[in-house]
């Protein structure tokens, strides 16, 4: 296993992403005052109130317990929460922070927890399997679905080192083919009565945005014949109660377009699904194949499959692979969030330009 330099996803973001599928109503960062800033604004679209105790030079040597305490007592004032979530960070595990502790002598009389976790632990799933095994101790989740949870960070890391950006020392950002190119393919292959297969391998709250392909290319499948395959990773009946209902929001508004996709798995599944997905394709035997969301989670990619992605290094590590026919989906994660319907691919719109363009 090489060492991967390029920037890496962080345990610190994984617990908050983690506790904001919890739908936990308080996370509060105990660190630095930027600590986690970007992300944060991000959960807050989400729904979940995220503070910090914006621990200063003086706390590394004196201890931060006060500012938490302080902190937690605020948070109880302004947002009378049910359940908060104290998640750890680089500084506050340089000073040894007993957060356990604090929290008790806080005494906000709701159920807070502690997520013990750092910058400095590697994978940034163990800061996400750290968050749920918290959670579980809380009563925040049954343990059967905590360990489910577990199970599915540990396999989505594997796939990662595999396949995905961390099986590769560097890579540089890529930008991958152009909308039109990709667009020009599908409509091609349809116009030609061809038969294109579908298929999302969508990662939670991401699904809001991939599942357009479906909505686009049925919308050219309906004006210009051929024969099409959706394929998603949609079950409703799986996962965390938040991530469940983004599978009912999506499969609903798919209802309306008149596709009912196969379902390869749950939203929270995306580093299992591949092989189902796989399976169904193969009985259809499609002459073009589309895969969206984390295409490297399909087995067995060839370089005629488009890939539509949203990280361009992740572009980088398909067109380095041979796999050119790869287009990103930049900044699709910020506008996913807080959503409760499919918005609009680029792609997608491409080819809905390209029809109205034909007539």
């Amino acid at each position: 296993m090489r060492d991967t330099i390029h920037p890496r996803p962080n345990p610190i973001i994984a617990a908050l992403y983690t506790v904001r599928d919890l739908e936990v109503d308080v996370a509060v960062i105990h660190g630095p005052a930027g600590c986690g800033f970007m992300a944060s604004r991000m959960i807050e679209d989400a729904g979940v109130r995220v503070v910090t105790t914006s621990m200063r030079d003086s706390d590394l040597i004196f201890g931060a317990s006060e500012p938490l305490i302080s902190t937690l007592r605020k948070v109880k004032e302004k947002f009378d929460p049910k359940t908060v979530a104290v998640i750890g960070s680089c500084a506050s595990m340089i000073i040894g922070e007993d957060m356990e502790a604090a929290i008790g002598r806080a005494d906000i009389s709701c159920n807070v927890f502690p997520i013990d976790c750092h910058g400095c632990m590697g994978d940034n799933t163990r800061g996400a399997i750290r968050a749920m095994e918290a959670a579980a101790k809380a009563g925040i989740v049954p343990r059967e679905e905590a360990e489910r949870q577990k199970s599915l960070f540990k396999a989505a890391t594997r796939m990662e080192k595999d396949v995905g950006m961390a099986s590769r020392d560097y890579l540089k950002p890529a930008k991958g083919a152009t909308k039109h190119g990709i667009a020009k393919r599908i409509i091609k292959a349809l116009k030609n009565g061809k038969k294109v297969a579908v298929v999302m391998v969508g990662k939670k709250e991401l699904a809001y945005r991939f599942a357009d392909i479906f909505l686009a290319v049925e919308e050219a499948r309906s004006k210009l014949g051929g024969e099409t395959l959706y394929v998603g990773n949609l079950n409703p009946d799986l996962g965390l109660p938040r991530i469940r209902r983004y599978a009912k929001d999506i499969l609903a508004e798919l209802g309306e377009a008149g596709i009912s996709p196969k379902i390869s798995g749950g939203l929270d599944e995306y580093p299992l699904c591949g092989a189902k997905s796989k399976e169904l394709v193969d009985e259809f035997g499609p002459d073009l194949l589309v895969v969206a969301g984390i295409p490297h989670a399909y087995p067995e990619l060839s370089p005629d499959n488009v890939l539509i992605t949203d990280q361009p290094r992740q572009l980088a590590n398909y067109l380095d692979s041979g796999l050119g026919l790869a287009v990103g989906e930049i900044s699709s994660h910020a506008l996913v969030m807080n959503v409760r319907s499919i918005v609009p691919l680029e792609t997608g719109d491409t080819i809905r330009e390209m029809l109205a363009e034909a007539g």
